[in-house]
């Protein structure tokens, strides 16, 4: 499938539009991942109410806040639809704290992204696995790292298209959206969280700092990824065909 070829399909349509066109060219072969924040109760919010065939996953990484539990729940409790739950593998979080202890990303860069591979990337690969299409909230203003990827683009690494609905959405935009529709969020967006992770690895962000200087908020500079979405906007913007053809 020709990427230039949906992306021309898709624009000038509402993110509704959007959203059944790409899931109708992957049936059973979409999925949407959500770590419950804004931008995805926003899609989440848009796939349910309008019957979107896109499965809906999150990540539990073991260290989440309460809050997010809560919106989990709330939001099931809203929509009475399924959310699909991924946990990382018991045998590697066990080994991993046993050896190295329960704060071992605080210490260096490879312990973290150690971390977060063992908790997120590995429980997001089994997410994956037979996905053609997988949706996301990222949006363009969230990150400079952000800005360079595109609404759609093709993942050669995983083999897969990746649509970000919201991407030119601004955040005053998704806020007012989630107070138009009453749609249940995570109460740490009215304490200064915006981008919200794990529990250890997040704080809120004060007046004037970038949109994820609270994620990683130790580490100096860098993209402040995980690696969910590295690197996935010098793929996309090669084109080309998808699926290699």
């Amino acid at each position: 499938m020709d990427i230039n070829e949906v992306r021309n399909q898709i624009s000038g349509k509402s993110v509704e539009e959007q959203l059944a066109i790409m899931t109708n060219h992957f049936p059973g072969r979409a999925i949407f991942t959500t770590s419950f924040g804004l931008e995805d109760q926003v899609i989440t919010h848009l796939i349910f109410k309008n019957n979107i065939q896109a499965e809906v996953a999150t990540l539990d990484t073991g260290r989440l806040f309460p809050e997010t539990y809560k919106v989990f729940n709330e939001t099931l409790k809203k929509y009475m639809k399924p959310v699909t739950l991924f946990f990382p593998d018991r045998t590697a979080v066990e080994k991993l704290v046993t050896e190295k202890g329960p704060y071992s990303f605080y210490y260096s860069g490879e312990n973290r992204i150690e971390c977060c591979r063992i908790r997120k990337i590995l429980p997001l690969n089994r997410a994956l696995e037979g996905k053609d299409c997988w949706i996301t909230g990222i949006r363009a203003d969230q990150s400079n790292n952000r800005q360079g990827m595109d609404a759609l683009e093709y993942d050669a690494e995983r083999k897969l298209f990746k649509f970000h609905p919201l991407f030119r959405w601004t955040f005053e935009e998704v806020r007012n959206f989630i107070a138009e529709h009453n749609i249940p969020y995570n109460s740490l967006h009215d304490k200064g969280f915006v981008s919200i992770g794990c529990e250890p690895c997040t704080r809120a962000v004060r007046e004037g700092e970038d949109f994820r200087a609270g994620r990683w908020w130790w580490e100096a500079g860098g993209k402040k990824e995980c690696g969910l979405h590295a690197g996935s906007g010098h793929r996309a913007r090669s084109g080309g065909q998808g699926a290699e053809g």
